[in-house]
């Protein structure tokens, strides 16, 4: 394990580095932030790049931590946690944000118990009608908001001592909202002075680019941004354009019901010499607190169990997946300032 001090000397040091989409190959600095402290990137292994193990969907101005219990979720989640570790994944990167549900202690326990890297995150959710903001969301400006942010990487989340390992952010669906904008822009300049990647729910293509736009205009890469959710955006010729100049496409809501079509979008991708840019994920999981037994909890291993053969029986080879399941993963968690 890196230590805390070392951490924070390479992460706010490595400015406008090396990391783009055409490079191949990690530094010996690149480092991630799991639940349980600083780790080589490249000791991430095959992972997970969005999840979630518990979601609170009551919203902001009704969030309180105390609807869950710690045992409950845990004897719910800790199997399927166990399960996929089983299957050979390292790491997993939980995507629920404050106030619709992160819990870092329960994170690290479920870490600490399954043996799974956990990666949690910083930032607020700004989709769904604005349900899951904060009140002073609204009334903050974006670098408050960024310094709201910064604050949990340098000094951890609630006084836990456990640091988010990327920015999770959500816009709104169509052109972006004046706090949608607000929140991208919060998120550019929280990246600016952590180096934490920038994942944001985002689906169509018309928000991820004007959100790219705008991290341009404040001096970030797109290389640090994450489209999360775009196989929501069905010409598949805007993940070219988006690829090419440096973002991450995620697609990332795989499932039993959709594998062909997951088939056929990596194989786009993969023809047009764009695997280095590309996620996969199942955005699966979700105890919800208020529900039986914590609702219909879904498992973590349909990529391994039927996406992986699948892509094999269409041309893929080990490179093919090592690149897309542990590399990418890598390079697109390694904490790092990337400069437009």
């Amino acid at each position: 394990m890196i230590s805390r001090r070392s951490f924070l000397h390479s992460s706010v040091l490595v400015v406008g580095g090396t990391m783009t989409g055409a490079s191949r190959f990690l530094s010996d600095t690149d480092i991630a932030m799991t639940v349980n402290g600083p780790i080589a990137a490249g000791d991430m292994g095959l992972s997970l790049i969005h999840e979630h193990i518990l979601v609170d969907f009551i919203g902001a101005d009704q969030y309180d931590p105390n609807r869950w219990n710690h045992d409950d979720v845990i004897k719910k989640a800790l199997p399927y946690l166990e399960q996929l570790k089983a299957m050979g994944c390292k790491t997993l990167v939980d995507c629920t944000p404050n106030y619709l549900g992160r819990d870092v202690i329960l994170l690290k326990k479920l870490s600490t118990q399954s043996g799974l890297q956990i990666i949690t995150n910083t930032g607020y959710y700004g989709g769904s009608v604005n349900k899951f903001l904060p009140a002073h969301a609204f009334t903050e400006t974006e670098f408050q908001l960024a310094e709201r942010w910064i604050k949990e990487h340098t000094e951890g989340i609630e006084r836990s001592r456990i640091y988010p390992g990327f920015i999770k952010i959500s816009v709104n669906d169509s052109h972006l909202s004046d706090i949608s904008k607000k929140l991208i822009r919060a998120a550019a300049h929280c990246h600016l002075k952590t180096g934490l990647t920038i994942a944001s729910h985002t689906g169509p293509a018309i928000p991820a680019f004007e959100e790219i736009e705008i991290l341009k205009q404040l001096g970030v890469s797109p290389a640090a941004f994450i489209w999360v959710h775009a196989q929501n955006e069905k010409d598949w010729n805007q993940y070219i354009l988006a690829a090419k100049q440096g973002a991450w496409v995620s697609l990332d809501g795989l499932n039993e019901n959709n594998i062909d079509d997951y088939v056929k979008m990596l194989a786009f991708l993969k023809k047009e010499n764009l695997m280095p840019q590309v996620l996969v994920s199942h955005d699966a999981g979700w105890y919800e607190p208020g529900k039986a037994d914590g609702g219909n909890f879904r498992g973590y291993t349909t990529l391994f169990e039927k996406l992986i053969p699948a892509l094999k029986q269409n041309g893929f080879v080990e490179k093919d997946l090592q690149q897309l399941l542990q590399l990418n993963a890598a390079k697109a968690f390694s904490i790092k300032v990337r400069t437009a």
